[in-house]
Protein backbone atom coordinates (compact mmCIF):
# COMPACT_ATOMS: atom_id res chain seq x y z
CA UNK A 1 0.00 0.00 0.00
CA UNK A 2 1.17 3.23 -1.29
CA UNK A 3 0.76 6.46 1.10
CA UNK A 4 2.44 9.64 1.95
CA UNK A 5 4.18 11.49 5.05
CA UNK A 6 3.75 15.19 4.65
CA UNK A 7 4.27 14.99 0.46
CA UNK A 8 6.65 12.36 0.44
CA UNK A 9 5.47 8.56 -0.96
CA UNK A 10 6.14 6.08 1.54
CA UNK A 11 5.44 2.39 0.88
CA UNK A 12 3.61 0.00 3.76
CA UNK A 13 4.85 -3.50 3.03
CA UNK A 14 6.21 -5.76 5.48
CA UNK A 15 9.79 -7.50 4.87
CA UNK A 16 7.83 -10.50 3.19
CA UNK A 17 5.86 -8.23 0.81
CA UNK A 18 9.14 -6.35 -0.21
CA UNK A 19 11.32 -9.65 -1.00
CA UNK A 20 8.65 -10.75 -2.72
CA UNK A 21 8.13 -7.76 -5.06
CA UNK A 22 12.48 -7.90 -5.75
CA UNK A 23 11.85 -11.83 -6.68
CA UNK A 24 9.05 -10.71 -9.07
CA UNK A 25 11.23 -7.95 -10.89
CA UNK A 26 14.15 -10.13 -11.00
CA UNK A 27 12.03 -12.69 -12.50
CA UNK A 28 10.06 -11.07 -15.20
CA UNK A 29 12.81 -8.64 -15.66
CA UNK A 30 10.88 -5.51 -14.86
CA UNK A 31 12.98 -2.38 -13.30
CA UNK A 32 12.16 -2.15 -9.79
CA UNK A 33 13.99 0.86 -7.46
CA UNK A 34 13.76 0.24 -3.61
CA UNK A 35 14.66 3.67 -1.91
CA UNK A 36 15.08 2.77 2.38
CA UNK A 37 13.52 6.07 4.20
CA UNK A 38 14.68 6.96 7.30
CA UNK A 39 14.55 10.02 9.47
CA UNK A 40 17.91 11.52 7.78
CA UNK A 41 16.79 11.00 4.03
CA UNK A 42 12.96 12.63 4.81
CA UNK A 43 14.73 15.90 6.51
CA UNK A 44 17.44 16.29 4.06
CA UNK A 45 15.30 15.20 0.73
CA UNK A 46 13.84 18.84 1.70
CA UNK A 47 16.69 20.94 0.93
CA UNK A 48 18.55 18.41 -1.69
CA UNK A 49 16.84 18.30 -4.91
CA UNK A 50 18.92 14.98 -5.84
CA UNK A 51 18.03 13.17 -3.05
CA UNK A 52 14.28 14.10 -3.31
CA UNK A 53 13.98 12.92 -7.09
CA UNK A 54 15.69 10.16 -6.19
CA UNK A 55 13.33 9.54 -3.48
CA UNK A 56 10.39 10.93 -5.67
CA UNK A 57 11.42 8.20 -8.52
CA UNK A 58 12.00 5.26 -6.64
CA UNK A 59 9.15 2.08 -7.16
CA UNK A 60 9.77 1.17 -3.26
CA UNK A 61 9.96 3.74 -0.88
CA UNK A 62 10.96 1.65 1.83
CA UNK A 63 10.26 2.29 5.53
CA UNK A 64 13.76 2.08 7.72
CA UNK A 65 13.81 4.18 10.24
CA UNK A 66 11.89 3.63 13.83
CA UNK A 67 11.03 7.82 13.23
CA UNK A 68 9.30 7.27 10.00
CA UNK A 69 7.05 3.95 11.36
CA UNK A 70 5.72 6.34 14.61
CA UNK A 71 5.39 9.26 12.71
CA UNK A 72 3.02 7.65 10.03
CA UNK A 73 1.36 5.82 12.93
CA UNK A 74 0.81 9.11 14.26
CA UNK A 75 -1.12 10.13 11.26
CA UNK A 76 -2.90 6.97 11.62
CA UNK A 77 -1.59 4.65 9.03
CA UNK A 78 -1.49 1.44 9.69
CA UNK A 79 2.29 0.20 9.69
CA UNK A 80 2.83 -3.68 11.18
CA UNK A 81 6.62 -3.51 10.49
CA UNK A 82 9.93 -1.66 10.00
CA UNK A 83 12.10 -2.96 7.31
CA UNK A 84 15.34 -2.42 7.67
CA UNK A 85 17.91 -1.47 5.19
CA UNK A 86 20.10 -3.99 6.03
CA UNK A 87 17.80 -6.88 6.55
CA UNK A 88 15.98 -6.22 3.24
CA UNK A 89 19.78 -6.57 2.05
CA UNK A 90 20.24 -9.86 3.35
CA UNK A 91 16.90 -11.46 2.51
CA UNK A 92 17.32 -10.36 -0.97
CA UNK A 93 20.54 -11.94 -0.60
CA UNK A 94 19.38 -15.18 0.46
CA UNK A 95 16.84 -14.74 -2.45
CA UNK A 96 19.23 -15.13 -4.74
CA UNK A 97 21.41 -18.15 -3.39
CA UNK A 98 17.82 -19.79 -3.28
CA UNK A 99 16.56 -18.72 -6.95
CA UNK A 100 19.75 -18.66 -8.88
CA UNK A 101 19.88 -14.59 -8.62
CA UNK A 102 23.20 -12.89 -9.67
CA UNK A 103 23.97 -9.91 -7.65
CA UNK A 104 26.27 -7.23 -8.39
CA UNK A 105 27.80 -4.91 -5.77
CA UNK A 106 28.89 -1.34 -6.35
CA UNK A 107 30.79 0.56 -3.56
CA UNK A 108 32.99 1.18 -0.55
CA UNK A 109 36.46 0.83 -0.71
CA UNK A 110 38.13 -2.24 -2.30
CA UNK A 111 39.24 -3.85 1.01
CA UNK A 112 35.35 -3.19 2.31
CA UNK A 113 33.91 -4.97 -0.90
CA UNK A 114 36.40 -8.04 -0.71
CA UNK A 115 35.70 -8.39 2.72
CA UNK A 116 31.79 -8.05 2.78
CA UNK A 117 31.44 -10.51 -0.85
CA UNK A 118 33.37 -13.03 1.37
CA UNK A 119 31.27 -13.02 4.49
CA UNK A 120 27.73 -13.35 1.97
CA UNK A 121 29.82 -16.34 0.26
CA UNK A 122 30.45 -18.04 3.32
CA UNK A 123 26.78 -17.30 4.67
CA UNK A 124 25.30 -18.16 1.05
CA UNK A 125 27.80 -20.84 -0.17
CA UNK A 126 25.58 -21.05 -3.60
CA UNK A 127 25.19 -17.49 -3.82
CA UNK A 128 27.10 -16.59 -7.07
CA UNK A 129 27.80 -12.38 -7.89
CA UNK A 130 27.45 -11.18 -11.24
CA UNK A 131 30.31 -8.47 -10.40
CA UNK A 132 32.01 -6.98 -7.71
CA UNK A 133 33.43 -3.17 -8.18
CA UNK A 134 34.33 -0.95 -5.83
CA UNK A 135 33.13 3.16 -5.51
CA UNK A 136 36.25 4.67 -5.42
CA UNK A 137 36.80 5.49 -9.30
CA UNK A 138 37.15 8.50 -11.25
CA UNK A 139 34.81 10.59 -13.47
CA UNK A 140 36.35 9.41 -16.48
CA UNK A 141 36.16 5.67 -15.59
CA UNK A 142 32.43 5.60 -15.04
CA UNK A 143 31.57 4.64 -18.52
CA UNK A 144 33.50 1.57 -18.04
CA UNK A 145 31.81 0.90 -14.66
CA UNK A 146 28.67 1.18 -16.50
CA UNK A 147 29.52 -0.99 -19.15
CA UNK A 148 30.74 -4.01 -16.82
CA UNK A 149 27.36 -3.49 -14.75
CA UNK A 150 25.90 -3.93 -18.43
CA UNK A 151 27.64 -6.73 -20.06
CA UNK A 152 27.71 -8.68 -16.14
CA UNK A 153 23.66 -9.04 -16.90
CA UNK A 154 23.20 -8.45 -13.35
CA UNK A 155 19.71 -9.46 -11.54
CA UNK A 156 20.26 -6.86 -9.11
CA UNK A 157 22.91 -4.03 -8.33
CA UNK A 158 23.21 -2.70 -4.81
CA UNK A 159 25.23 0.23 -3.98
CA UNK A 160 27.14 0.87 -1.47
CA UNK A 161 27.74 4.57 -2.77
CA UNK A 162 27.15 8.07 -0.41
CA UNK A 163 24.61 10.68 -1.26
CA UNK A 164 24.68 12.62 -3.50
CA UNK A 165 27.09 10.59 -5.46
CA UNK A 166 24.45 7.20 -5.23
CA UNK A 167 21.21 9.60 -6.57
CA UNK A 168 23.27 11.10 -9.39
CA UNK A 169 24.28 7.79 -10.53
CA UNK A 170 21.42 6.35 -11.19
CA UNK A 171 19.74 9.11 -12.43
CA UNK A 172 22.06 9.11 -15.35
CA UNK A 173 22.39 5.39 -15.69
CA UNK A 174 19.70 3.57 -14.17
CA UNK A 175 17.78 3.39 -17.26
CA UNK A 176 20.88 2.34 -19.56
CA UNK A 177 22.04 -0.56 -16.65
CA UNK A 178 19.41 -3.34 -17.66
CA UNK A 179 19.31 -4.48 -14.30
CA UNK A 180 15.73 -5.91 -12.80
CA UNK A 181 16.25 -4.49 -9.03
CA UNK A 182 18.29 -1.88 -7.61
CA UNK A 183 18.59 -0.70 -4.01
CA UNK A 184 21.07 1.71 -2.17
CA UNK A 185 22.54 -0.49 0.79
CA UNK A 186 24.31 3.11 2.82
CA UNK A 187 27.19 1.07 5.04
CA UNK A 188 25.68 -2.42 4.85
CA UNK A 189 28.89 -3.91 3.39
CA UNK A 190 30.78 -2.03 6.30
CA UNK A 191 28.47 -4.40 8.72
CA UNK A 192 28.60 -7.32 6.00
CA UNK A 193 32.79 -6.91 6.26
CA UNK A 194 32.67 -6.59 10.11
CA UNK A 195 34.12 -3.27 10.28
CA UNK A 196 30.48 -2.06 11.25
CA UNK A 197 28.38 -3.34 14.41
CA UNK A 198 25.26 -3.46 14.36
CA UNK A 199 22.93 -2.65 17.50
CA UNK A 200 21.84 -5.57 19.96
CA UNK A 201 18.67 -7.15 18.45
CA UNK A 202 16.57 -5.31 21.49
CA UNK A 203 18.00 -2.30 20.99
CA UNK A 204 16.97 -2.64 16.75
CA UNK A 205 13.43 -4.00 17.73
CA UNK A 206 13.05 -0.51 19.81
CA UNK A 207 14.43 1.59 17.08
CA UNK A 208 17.09 2.28 18.71
CA UNK A 209 20.00 2.12 16.60
CA UNK A 210 21.00 5.57 16.30
CA UNK A 211 21.92 5.81 19.48
CA UNK A 212 24.07 3.06 19.19
CA UNK A 213 25.54 4.50 16.95
CA UNK A 214 26.03 7.82 18.79
CA UNK A 215 27.72 5.10 21.65
CA UNK A 216 29.81 3.99 18.97
CA UNK A 217 30.92 7.20 17.23
CA UNK A 218 29.97 10.44 19.83
CA UNK A 219 32.24 12.88 18.25
CA UNK A 220 30.61 12.50 14.59
CA UNK A 221 26.86 11.46 15.41
CA UNK A 222 26.13 13.34 18.43
CA UNK A 223 25.09 16.62 16.86
CA UNK A 224 24.10 14.77 13.50
CA UNK A 225 21.31 13.06 15.19
CA UNK A 226 20.68 15.83 17.20
CA UNK A 227 19.59 18.17 14.75
CA UNK A 228 17.94 15.94 12.36
CA UNK A 229 15.85 14.44 14.66
CA UNK A 230 15.08 17.79 16.08
CA UNK A 231 14.22 19.13 12.19
CA UNK A 232 11.70 15.94 11.90
CA UNK A 233 9.73 17.03 14.81
CA UNK A 234 9.62 20.25 14.00
CA UNK A 235 8.31 19.11 10.28
CA UNK A 236 6.23 17.17 12.05
CA UNK A 237 4.59 19.58 14.20
CA UNK A 238 4.09 21.86 11.30
CA UNK A 239 2.31 18.81 9.81
CA UNK A 240 -0.05 18.59 12.46
CA UNK A 241 -0.84 22.09 13.22
CA UNK A 242 -1.57 22.12 9.28
CA UNK A 243 -3.62 19.60 9.72
CA UNK A 244 -5.87 20.54 12.52
CA UNK A 245 -6.25 24.37 11.00
CA UNK A 246 -7.87 22.31 7.89
CA UNK A 247 -10.23 20.21 10.36
CA UNK A 248 -11.32 23.42 12.01
CA UNK A 249 -11.93 24.99 9.17
CA UNK A 250 -14.12 22.40 7.34
CA UNK A 251 -16.13 22.57 10.98
CA UNK A 252 -17.07 26.23 10.55
CA UNK A 253 -17.68 25.87 6.61
CA UNK A 254 -19.93 23.60 7.58
CA UNK A 255 -21.66 25.54 11.04
CA UNK A 256 -21.36 28.57 8.57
Amino acid sequence: MRTELLGCPVDVLTMADTVERARTAMRSGVRLQHVALNVAKFVNMRSNPVLRSDVMGSDIVGIDGMGIVLALRWFGVPVKERVAGIDLFREILAACANDGFRPFLLGATSDVLRRAADAIVAQFPSIQFAGLRDGYFRPDEETNVVEQIISSKADCLFIAMPTPRKERFLAAYRDRLGVPFIMGVGGSLDVMAGYVRRAPPMMQSMGLEWLYRVYQEPRRMWWRYTKTNALFAGILLRGVLHQYGLCLRSKLSRLG
